[in-house]
């Protein structure tokens, strides 16, 4: 047991029950195998400064989101869904995430990019004091355009300031881990930066579950069973996922709205969409008509609050429209039509008892125009809208992005950190200011009692190298 674990231990037997020591300290009394690490989400900016250059008046270009990322706080990436392995007893950590970023920049004439760099599925592996990021690259070489695609690049060093990753418990938080650029994360990098630059710190956040169950048999091992079936023409259940608009949910949680989201009865939050689930209705030859549960208010300075509840979705001859009950100050109504959408004829045909339309491109109708303040007009493209609902009971709607449990933020950040639906690293903070790195690796009661602060390392401040602007030739 850690010298400072073991001083947690007699100073607290005298004031807490025996039952709470032992879930607090589930590896401190038997061995902690290596356990699956399965949900969560990480929180990466890359590197502000380039992200400033890639927008800018110089590469006047953009990033778009792939594999289901999503944009969070003022200007970092979120990657969904992590899975991967954690051993208690020797630290040893790895979790790779979904997701991807796609830059581009410096157009030419005949309409191609000089710039073009998508980073996706971030690995974090740490073992001992140190950890390394990898990442699937694929970027256009400066002067020549070769695209090359390389999977896992250890692209950046990841410094755990001390922090003793043993331990047990049903969660890992890493905040604000200082990252820095390896050389071979420089090369794939198109030489925008040389070895050595410091990149935006790394926030994860994963779950880590029990001792793995015994294996069950699979379904496709059981002999066929016939499929249940619901009433003729009517769904036997449904989702529909949108995240409204990216720049939206950016204007909201961002400097000027300063303001969150907040989901109930039953709505879900895939990170880059939100999901309401419990579709109710018929379906019809292509034809469909679908009600679902779950409720979306946004909230904010300025007088912003705007309410979607009772998500309705009507599909004709392939021509959708996406309703929703609105609820704002300027604005209020039942069924009001707010994006319209055209879907794939043969995405309508059943397959496996689900009828499931995957991102179809969505435009801003007038009456959603006018439910969001104005702030876009009418014909706006909107976040692409997927659908899926069950005709027969056994069928399995598709996953949504696992963010995992939310992490609860340290005492020393959370009075900094934006009110935004999860806790979040700042990715956009002074690079002088390096926060509380905290490792929460213990059961959720320790929170209640208090006694996070003995589970916390400290960091002094130090000044870090100013920003630079990317090389580019």
């Amino acid at each position: 047991m850690p010298t400072r674990l073991r001083a947690l231990v007699t100073a607290l037997c005298a004031t807490v029950p025996a039952a709470v020591l032992t879930a607090l300290l589930p590896a401190a009394t038997a061995h902690a195998e290596s356990r699956t690490v399965q949900g969560g989400r990480l929180d990466w900016g890359i590197k502000s400064s380039f992200q400033s250059y890639v927008t800018g008046p110089i590469a006047k270009g953009g990033y778009s989101l792939t594999g289901g990322a999503a944009t969070v706080g003022g200007s970092g990436f979120r990657f969904h869904s992590a899975s991967g392995t954690y051993d208690g007893d020797t630290g040893t950590f790895r979790a790779a995430f979904s997701g991807g970023v796609r830059f581009t920049g410096h157009r030419t004439a005949a309409g191609a990019y000089q710039l073009d760099l998508t980073l996706s599925r971030p690995t974090v592996s740490i073992s001992g004091s140190t950890g390394t990021l990898h990442l699937d690259v694929t970027t256009k070489a400066k002067g020549t355009g070769t695209v090359t695609t390389s999977r896992q690049v250890p692209f950046a060093s990841l410094s755990l300031g001390g922090i003793d990753m043993r331990g047990g418990g049903t969660s890992v938080v890493l905040n604000n881990l200082p990252a820095t650029l390896t050389a071979q994360g420089a090369r794939s990098f198109a030489g925008y930066y040389t070895a050595g630059t410091a990149l935006d710190p790394v926030s994860l956040s994963a779950d880590v579950q029990g001792k793995a169950a015994s294996p069950q048999p699979s379904r496709t091992s059981k002999s066929p069973e016939p499929k249940e079936t619901s009433a003729p023409g009517t769904l036997a259940g449904g989702a529909v996922d949108w995240g409204v608009r990216r720049t939206f949910r950016e204007y909201v949680t961002g400097d000027i709205a300063k303001g969150e989201w907040t989901l109930s009865a039953g709505a879900q939050d895939g990170g880059a969409l939100f999901r309401f689930p419990g579709g109710e209705g018929t379906y019809d030859d292509g034809d469909l008509t679908a009600a679902f549960d779950g409720t979306v208010r946004f909230t904010g300075a300025h007088g912003l609050d705007l309410r979607l509840s009772g998500v309705r979705v009507r599909v004709q001859d392939t021509k959708g429209t996406l309703y929703a009950d609105v609820s704002a100050p300027d604005h209020s109504g039942r069924k009001v039509p707010l994006v319209t959408f055209t879907a794939k004829a043969k995405d309508l045909k059943p397959k496996d008892g689900l009828v499931r339309v995957t991102e179809a491109p969505a435009k801003l109708t007038a009456y959603g125009a006018k439910a969001l303040g104005g702030m876009y007009p009418e014909g706006t493209e909107m976040d692409p809208v997927s659908l899926a609902v069950a005709l027969t009971k056994d069928a399995e709607l598709p996953a949504l992005p696992d963010l995992g449990s939310s992490p609860a933020p340290s005492a020393a950040s959370a009075s900094d950190s934006p009110k935004s639906p999860e806790p979040v690293a700042n990715a956009s903070q002074d690079d002088g200011d390096l926060p509380t790195l905290p490792l929460a690796l213990a059961a959720g009661s320790l929170l209640a009692l208090g006694a996070v602060a003995a589970f916390t390392v400290r960091r002094r401040r130090r000044t870090r190298p100013a920003a630079d602007t990317p090389q580019h030739h």
